[in-house]
């Protein structure tokens, strides 16, 4: 099965190897008809940490600690 695949752009870079990435998704409300924005946060493992604001693709990977599953594949 193949790995998951997000990009996004860096919100925060102030823990040790780890970067929390805002990803933002677009969806139809149902009843509405409206098209709606959410962001969901990564903690995504990065050992070359990239700036904020900077978009990022990053990928599914076997934990790191509690809250660290994705690790940073590129920065664009």
């Amino acid at each position: 099965m193949p790995k998951r695949m997000l990009e996004g752009v860096v919100i925060s870079d102030k823990m040790d190897k780890t970067i929390v990435v805002g990803v933002e998704r677009k969806y139809m409300h149902p009843l509405y008809k409206k098209f709606v924005k959410t962001t969901k946060k990564y903690h995504v493992h990065a050992d070359k940490k990239p700036a904020i604001g900077e978009k990022v693709s990053f990928v599914e990977c076997k934990p790191h600690s509690k809250t660290v599953t994705w690790e940073l594949v590129s920065k664009e």
